[in-house]
């Protein structure tokens, strides 16, 4: 429905391009500065002389900015709210691909098998320690830039994306604080500190690469960053794989050996 905008409109005129079937629609503002909201939208066609109703996509409910008219700036150098808004959103993104999605377990397969190891005790604890808090503290900085992303977009909600976010947060928590809480080797509950240590950072792994994967769904960049981590998540998993190989050979020859060095009765 027709309404009397806040400024406004001169010289107002239209183009058809008869070849691609668009218009073009011209008009001069009257502004005395400050910023001046906007917004846009694609929709499937007109039906009686109203528009028929838009897809409600992503890019859909983002075609908004706010055109800042105070301080001119040259043409391709100012930035609308739409253009910090995408670039938030890929920080966050970058963020937490390579803190959950490429760190975290590149610091479980440091502890899986370097500890097979004698020569690298106590190295790789060191390592993967390290590389687990690096991985933390790189996930809370994108997990804080998700929410700050779901508060500026009031009605663009990600259920599944959020909630799986919140649960790493939570989990990944857990372990950084399970750290503190080590029992020695040789303390009778240091098994069951094990099982739950090893539990819940094989499930943040696990979270963390769907939820990569979902966070790829709904940015929608350009093919080659999706097969880029695809590639990574291959070849870490090509090389779990020949290091648990390796490992167990490691593991049965010093079986094998302690076996045979024991005197026979």
């Amino acid at each position: 429905v027709e309404g009397k905008l806040a400024f406004q409109v001169y010289d107002k005129r239209a183009e058809f391009n008869a070849g691609d079937g668009s218009i073009t629609i011209f008009a001069a503002v009257e502004s005395a500065g400050g910023k001046v909201n906007h917004i846009w939208q694609v929709g499937p066609g007109v039906s009686k002389g109203m528009p028929e109703r838009h897809e409600f996509k992503t890019e859909n409910l983002n075609s908004k900015a706010s055109l800042d008219l105070s301080s001119p700036a040259p043409a391709g150098e100012s930035e609308t709210s739409g253009d910090a808004g995408l670039r938030k959103r890929n920080i966050h993104g970058i963020l937490n691909a390579i803190s959950w999605g490429i760190l975290f377990p590149i610091g479980v397969i440091i502890a899986r098998y370097l500890r097979t190891f004698d020569s690298a005790d106590p190295v790789w604890f060191y390592l993967h320690a390290a590389c687990q808090i690096s991985a933390y503290a790189i996930g809370v900085a994108g997990w804080a830039t998700g929410l700050q992303l779901g508060s500026e977009s009031k009605g663009i909600v990600y259920t599944g994306h959020r909630c799986i976010g919140i649960v790493l947060f939570s989990l990944a928590t857990l372990q950084i604080f399970a750290l503190f809480l080590r029992p020695k080797k040789e303390h009778k509950y240091r098994i069951y500190w094990n099982i739950y240590h090893h539990s819940i950072g094989y499930a943040i792994i696990i979270l963390g690469i769907i939820n990569v994967f979902k966070g790829f769904d709904i940015l929608q960049p350009e093919k080659k960053w999706k097969s880029t981590y695809t590639s990574i998540l291959i070849a870490l998993g090509a090389l779990a794989v020949l290091l648990e190989a390796f490992t167990w050979i490691v593991v049965f020859r010093r079986k094998k050996s302690r076996t045979s060095a024991k005197p026979f009765a």
